[in-house]
């Protein structure tokens, strides 16, 4: 990746985690802490890698998205009206009464969404689904996932698992964001993975692990991945909780937390540099 490429994907974060703070902000509070740990991963995606038509959500063509950690819904809600699914107006109904934008994702009210999640566990198997689906329909499109640390304790993430190792699912990418903080602690101490990238490859996954947050590995690791011809692949995202976000950085209580548009509004100065102007 180039200087110049490098800069503008880490700009298109920085205002993707600045609206996502504000929006959470306004709705007073969600979960800040799994949104903001996964820009960097859904920024490169969809302007770098992804196949996808705003004029034209449905498009049959197209490539898929399953956020199975659907809480983390915010941040692509801010990416997909930057790209213009809808306005971002939309942004300041976040998860208020007859919103089109809930909490968690919602496929049957929010346009460029794909699958409806948030019971965890469930969306890994609907991404092999897809990744079936296109391959019956001779479509090249790909499939992403991205799951939780926290929702691979589920006996569901595994059953999926083997299902795209046996069909050899190579139109299929997924990551772990691997924040290592679940709602009820850390994820080591509610229920160890131990050493999570054998786990991957013990059922048959290409595997890698890259730092989450960085563009260079980002982008090799997801080359790597299109270019493989005959296994899923997962990406093991090193990333910290609430990155970015002053007041959830790094802490269990961020995976849904109270904050007021004022904290949000702090928290984005110190983001910028501009605290104190």
């Amino acid at each position: 990746m180039d200087e110049q490429d490098r800069e503008t994907l880490t700009a298109k974060a920085q205002d993707i985690r600045i609206t996502t703070i504000r929006s959470i902000g306004a709705s007073g509070g969600g979960h800040i802490g799994g949104s903001m740990s996964i820009v960097e991963v859904l920024t490169i995606l969809y302007y770098r890698y992804m196949q996808v038509d705003s004029q034209n959500p449905g498009k049959s063509d197209r490539d898929r998205l399953v956020v199975s950690k659907g809480h983390a819904g915010p941040t692509l809600y801010s990416i997909l009206a930057d790209l213009g699914f809808f306005s971002e107006d939309w942004l300041q109904t976040l998860n208020q009464g007859g919103t089109n934008l809930p909490s968690h994702c919602d496929k049957n009210r929010t346009p460029g969404i794909d699958m409806s999640t948030g019971s965890l566990g469930q969306g890994l198997s609907a991404a092999v689904g897809m990744a079936l689906g296109l391959r019956l329909d001779q479509l090249s499109s790909r499939v992403f996932a991205l799951i939780g640390d926290g929702e691979s304790h589920e006996g569901q993430i595994w059953e999926a698992a083997m299902s795209a190792s046996h069909f050899k699912l190579s139109n299929l990418i997924a990551f772990t964001d691997y924040n290592k903080l679940a709602l009820d602690g850390c994820v080591d101490e509610v229920m160890s993975l131990n050493d999570i990238t054998s786990k991957w490859v013990s059922f048959g996954w290409h595997t890698q692990r890259v730092d989450g947050h960085s563009f260079d590995q980002l982008e090799r690791a997801i080359d790597k991945a299109l270019a493989e011809p005959c296994r899923p692949s997962m990406i093991v995202l090193d990333t910290i909780k609430g990155k970015g976000c002053s007041f959830a950085e790094g802490k269990v209580e961020s995976h849904k937390m109270s904050f007021t548009s004022k904290e949000a509004e702090k928290a984005v100065s110190q983001l910028t540099g501009k605290e104190g102007e």
